[in-house]
C-alpha cells in the first residue's frame, strides 16, 4: 500500500511574513477579592481584624444561635472551655436540685445515710447521680412528680453530656494552625530600596510545610474624580517555603512596578490602605491544609524601621530563634524609608 503525504503549503517570500495568531488574553486581576464591587465601595473600615476575623455581617438568615455557639466552642481556648463547661453543668444540676426542693423533703428518700445535712446539697448530690447516670443510691424518688422529674433529668444529663463530649473530640481532632503575625508591618530598607514587610511563625509544636502566602492591597485612589477602593495583588520576594521550622520574614519588593511605588505615611493615611494576608500550609499532624488570614491597616505599618534579630543561642550548638522578638523593631533615621528611595525615584523619573 502506497501512503501518499501531502506537504504544507510554503509561504510566498513576495507576499511578506504570515500574519500571526491574535495574542491570548491576559487573564484580568481581581478587583474585589470576592467581595463584590459594589459592596466594595460601599463599605467602610477594614474587612478583616488584625487577628484575621472578619468585619461582616449576613442578614436574611435568623440568629443561628447554635451554629455561632458550636464555632465560638471550637474557637475558644481550653480554660474558657473547660470553665463555661464545667459552670454549665454545675448550673444545670442546680437547677433541677431546686426543682427536687421544690417537691418537698419527702421527694427524695435515703438521704440520711450519705452524711449530708444540707438539703440542697443533697439534692444536688441526687441531681448528679441521675443527671451523669452513674447512680443515685441509697437515694431514691417519691412520687409521680419527682419520677417524672428523674425521667426529665435522665434525657436531658446524657445529651448534654454527649454534646459535651462530642464538642471536646471536635477540639482535640479539629486540623488547625495557629501562626502568630508581627504586631505590625514595617517599611523597611530592602536591596537599596524599600520593601513591605511582616513577620510570622507558627505558634504549635506540629510541624507546617509547603506554606504559602499571599498578600493584597485594599485602598481607595482617585480615578476621574471619583473616590474608588481598588485591589492589588502583591508581588513578594518569595511565595511559599518547604520548611517552616523556624520564622518568616514575608516581604514585598517596592519596585516602580509596585502599586506602593513612591509611597508616603500622609498617601497610606490618606487611602485608608489595608493589607489582606492569606496563608496556607501542610498541617503534617493531620496530613491536610489549613488555612489562616490577617490583615494591617495603615496605622499598623511603622516606617523608618526594621526587624531586630529573632536569632538565639542554643546550647546544643542547632538554630534556634526567640518567639517574644518576633515584632521587635530596631528605629532607623527619620526619613530613612518614608521617603521615596533613590532607585523608585530615578526608574519613575
Amino acid at each position: 500500500m502506497i501512503l501518499h503525504v501531502t506537504a504544507p503549503p510554503t509561504a510566498d517570500p513576495a507576499a511578506g511574513p504570515a500574519p500571526s495568531a491574535p495574542p491570548a488574553p491576559a487573564a484580568a486581576e481581581p478587583s474585589d477579592l470576592g467581595f463584590g464591587r459594589v459592596v466594595a465601595q460601599a463599605s467602610r473600615g477594614r474587612f478583616l481584624d488584625h487577628d484575621g476575623t472578619p468585619r461582616a455581617h449576613k442578614y436574611g438568615l435568623g440568629a443561628q444561635r447554635l451554629e455561632r455557639f458550636y464555632l465560638e466552642a471550637l474557637n475558644a481556648g481550653w480554660a474558657p472551655f473547660l470553665g463555661w463547661g464545667l459552670g454549665g453543668l454545675l448550673l444545670l444540676n442546680g437547677i433541677f436540685a431546686l426543682a427536687y426542693l421544690s417537691l418537698g423533703p419527702a421527694a427524695i428518700a435515703g438521704a440520711d445515710s450519705i452524711g449530708i445535712a444540707d438539703p440542697f446539697l443533697r439534692a444536688l448530690s441526687f441531681s448528679v447521680g441521675v443527671f451523669t447516670t452513674t447512680g443515685t443510691t441509697p437515694m431514691f424518688a417519691v412520687g409521680a412528680t419527682a419520677q417524672w422529674l428523674v425521667v426529665l433529668e435522665s434525657f436531658v444529663g446524657p445529651t448534654v453530656l454527649v454534646s459535651a463530649g462530642g464538642l471536646l473530640v471536635a477540639r482535640l481532632t479539629r486540623p488547625r494552625m495557629r501562626i502568630r503575625f508581627s504586631e505590625s508591618a514595617v517599611i523597611a530598607p530592602y536591596e537599596g530600596g524599600r520593601g513591605l514587610m511582616f513577620r510570622i511563625v507558627n505558634g504549635q509544636p506540629g510541624e507546617l510545610s509547603d506554606v504559602q502566602v499571599r498578600v493584597s492591597l485594599s485602598w481607595y485612589e482617585d480615578q476621574g474624580g471619583q473616590r474608588l477602593r481598588e485591589f492589588h495583588q502583591l508581588a513578594l520576594e518569595r511565595t511559599s517555603v518547604e520548611f517552616f521550622t523556624l520564622h518568616w520574614t514575608v516581604v514585598h519588593p517596592i519596585t516602580p512596578e509596585s502599586p506602593l511605588a513612591g509611597i508616603t505615611p500622609e498617601a497610606l493615611r490618606e487611602a485608608e490602605a489595608e493589607f489582606l494576608i492569606l496563608v496556607s500550609a501542610h498541617e503534617e499532624t493531620f496530613s491536610t491544609r489549613v488555612t489562616t488570614r490577617a490583615s494591617y491597616t495603615w496605622d499598623e505599618v511603622t516606617w523608618d524601621a526594621k526587624f531586630a534579630s529573632i536569632f538565639a543561642n542554643s546550647s546544643d550548638g542547632v538554630m534556634a530563634i526567640d518567639v517574644e522578638r518576633l515584632g521587635r523593631l530596631d528605629r532607623l533615621e527619620p526619613g530613612t524609608t518614608s521617603a521615596p528611595s533613590a532607585v523608585e525615584r530615578l526608574k519613575a523619573g
